[in-house]
């Protein structure tokens, strides 16, 4: 990196931490892009983070997750935190880019100048969230935010690794959509901290409620976190059940050693997902040809053939 390139990020960090927003979505935009300047930056953040309440909000598609997140933005508003939204969205097939459903359904908080939204693409992510996501919390962390929500892309069974990025998970379900049985098929009662039954003005709300709280009772709390079971109806803006339980579940991480635990767990995650992509690039480039013809031809087995590349002279450090 450049002495120019360290000069403009060490400007942008400053200005980003003065809550300056086009500095902090240039940040976050050398996070999408992998700059080559990232590490330093990451380096450079590395003592701001960590006063941020982090929320993930996931569900299957339908359940309102980004109007219960513009809810969830004006109830923090209300309280005078400053709030900042990553929206997970799906690719753009032709640009690359995020399709930017979620900002356009929270234009309402387009003006508020204690509010950042940034979209960002997936781009073939699994787990519902972008790659970046972790390194984006972290810029925001580091811009001041009291609350940063993190909203997944909404792509149903696969949709559990925000727990590893978020202190607290909000899973909404709503009444109508099998969602009790969908909650139970992919492991979602394990993952989410907090259980929200959206539109819980439609017929069968009570009923995906009593079901839901019966399969909570089949399981155990390890964490001895009671999962709460909360309803909302996010598009009138009702949405103080969900807050309190947020509120109590804030607590609950203060006491203890509960939130050291989360966050140690979030940067295990971060370091081996980092970790992974780096050993994924380089195997991917030593990978020889021949290997791959042998393998294809029959010549022999690929968990040999990947025993081989992992022995490579060259992977040594």
């Amino acid at each position: 990196m450049s002495v120019g390139d360290a000069t403009d990020a060490l400007s942008l960090i400053t200005r980003a931490r003065q809550g300056e927003p086009r500095a902090v979505a240039r940040l976050i935009s050398r996070v999408e892009d992998g700059s080559p300047d990232l590490a330093s930056i990451m380096a450079e953040l590395s003592g701001d983070d960590g006063a941020a309440y982090v929320l993930g909000v996931t569900g299957s598609p339908g359940v309102g997750k980004s109007t219960t997140t513009s809810a969830l933005v004006a109830a923090f508003r209300a309280r005078d935190q400053r709030v900042g939204v990553i929206a997970v969205d799906p690719t753009s097939p032709f640009s690359g880019g995020a399709l930017l459903g979620d900002r356009i359904r929270m234009q309402q908080h387009s003006t508020d100048s204690g509010v950042f939204i940034r979209s960002m693409a997936s781009r073939g992510h699994l787990g519902g969230i972008a790659a970046a996501t972790p390194q984006a919390i972290r810029v925001l962390e580091a811009s001041g935010f009291d609350v940063v929500i993190v909203e997944t892309v909404g792509v149903g069974q696969s949709e559990v690794e925000v727990a590893g990025t978020a202190d607290t998970t909000v899973v909404l379900l709503a009444p109508g959509m099998g969602d009790g049985i969908q909650a139970a098929k992919a492991g979602i009662l394990e993952v989410g901290d907090i259980l929200c039954v959206n539109k819980a003005d439609r017929d069968g709300a009570d009923a995906t409620v009593r079901e839901v709280r019966h399969m909570l009772s089949l399981g155990s709390t390890p964490y001895g976190w009671q999962v709460p079971v909360v309803t909302s109806v996010a598009s009138r803006g009702e949405v103080g059940d969900l807050v309190a339980a947020l509120d109590d579940r804030r607590t609950w991480l203060g006491e203890g050693d509960h939130l050291r635990d989360r966050r140690r767990q979030r940067a295990e995650s971060e370091i081996l997902a980092l970790a992974t992509g780096r050993v994924r690039r380089r195997l991917a480039e030593q990978l020889p040809r021949s290997l791959a013809n042998d393998v294809a031809a029959g010549r022999i087995d690929p968990y040999s053939a990947a025993e081989q590349l992992l022995a490579d002279d060259r992977m040594a450090p």
